[in-house]
């Protein structure tokens, strides 16, 4: 009983309440973007933004407090990539995002976690690098404003956010590179 006990402490803990937070926005921001019109798709962003923000606020949390658990470290970049890919499919059909882009972005996500999920089995962790942190911190960038789509205060937020998409873009596939370097000598080894 005292197994459950812990699990169920470290599974209620603030920073997966944020995770889990991050996953059921998801539902609600691809329901507003089933629509096509300035309040939908500023309320798209802002709920994408207070979920993306929870990652943030996650990981301080676990960090600071002690909290940090498997659960978390199997929830939270799982939590990240199902957001952000729900977003670039979303947007797709708004001419907003091109698919290709998407696809390489998405495509770059599941063949890390593979990766990830090989080196597992023989025992090597292979954690997220500063370049992958700035490569999520460019997709978020992007995302917003391709949510908000129209122009405010003479800004036109879909063309910020197709130059961060651009930033993103090549970050992903650098990083993807990065990866598929270090696992090739990971396994050579």
């Amino acid at each position: 009983m005292k197994a459950f006990e812990l699990f169920s402490a470290r599974f209620w803990s603030f920073p997966n309440h944020l995770t889990l937070y991050r996953i059921a926005s998801i539902p609600v921001l691809i329901v507003l973007l089933l629509f096509s019109n300035k309040v939908c798709a500023l309320l798209a962003a802002i709920v994408f933004s207070a979920a993306s923000l929870t990652d943030l606020l996650d990981g301080l949390f676990a960090r600071r407090r002690g909290l940090e658990s498997t659960l978390d470290k199997f929830l939270d970049p799982l939590a990240d990539k199902l957001l952000i890919s729900a977003a670039l499919m979303m947007l797709i059909p708004h001419g907003r995002v091109p698919a290709w882009i998407a696809f390489v972005i998405i495509g770059r996500e599941i063949a890390i976690t593979g990766l990830r999920a090989i080196l597992s089995e023989k025992g090597v962790v292979m954690s997220a690098a500063e370049l992958g942190k700035y490569k999520t911190g460019f997709q978020i960038a992007a995302i917003i404003p391709l949510l908000i789509h129209y122009t405010y205060f003479n800004i036109d937020f879909h063309v910020v956010g197709r130059v961060f998409l651009w930033v993103a873009l090549i970050l992903t596939v650098w990083s993807g590179a990065r990866y598929f370097m270090k696992f090739w000598d990971v396994i050579n080894k």
